[in-house]
């Protein structure tokens, strides 16, 4: 029998703004050269419009697929309790938990975020009350079809999330903390409602120093 492999991956983790997606996909690993053949690589290496084609035909494709959405606010929260890489890591170790209690795999691929991506599957592990095959890696999307799947959904689905953002309130540019559209959208609405609204990364350092200059 063939095995019911995982991949695992994230998008959004730099952003100043919007929500960071965790996505995972679920498939048999027989059937991974499926994958291959419709084109499935990094998503960083696919434009706009290749990622939303395949974002259907992944999900027609695989067993099952899930998603878990970490918003500004949870983000906000660990940050500001210590150390914002760390905590960061952790918070997304129980967020890919979540996406592997959902689809019950064999065996679950992994994009490391942590710069030890053995401790980053022992953070996951600690989280699941079975026990599970993790492989833990940098540049995991690169290398197995089954994370590129998985980031080509977290990538979609996390577009779609910020376009929507922008229909209700403007276009603020990417949402990175080096656009300047980004900063001047930001630096904007500060000066005009003082507070920031709930899709900003209010613990961010681009946050905190727009604070300060504008009081």
């Amino acid at each position: 029998m063939s095995k019911l492999i995982a991949g695992i991956d994230d998008a959004g983790r730099g952003p100043v703004i919007g929500p960071l997606i965790i996505a995972g996909v679920l498939i048999n690993e027989n059937r991974i050269s499926e994958l291959i053949k419709i084109g499935v690589k990094d998503s960083k290496k696919l434009s706009p419009s290749s990622r939303k084609i395949l974002f259907n035909k992944i999900k027609e494709l695989v067993n099952d697929y899930a998603f878990v959405e970490i918003t500004p606010s949870q983000i906000d929260e660990v940050v500001e309790k210590g150390k914002k890489l760390y905590k960061l890591n952790f918070l997304e170790a129980k967020a890919m938990a979540k996406v592997i209690l959902m689809l019950k795999p064999e065996v679950a691929y992994v994009d490391s975020s942590d710069v030890n991506p053995n401790r980053f599957a022992e953070q996951i592990i600690k989280e699941l009350p079975f026990k599970i095959k993790i492989i833990s890696e940098h540049h995991a999307d690169e290398k197995y079809p089954v994370v590129s799947a998985a980031s080509i959904l977290a990538k979609v689905k996390r577009d779609e999330t910020i376009e929507k953002i922008k229909v209700e309130y403007g276009d603020f540019g990417s949402g990175y903390p080096q656009d300047p559209k980004t900063i001047k959208f930001l630096k904007d609405w500060k000066k005009k409602h003082k507070e920031f609204p709930s899709f900003i990364r209010k613990s961010w350092k681009t946050i905190k120093r727009i604070e300060k200059e504008i009081v």
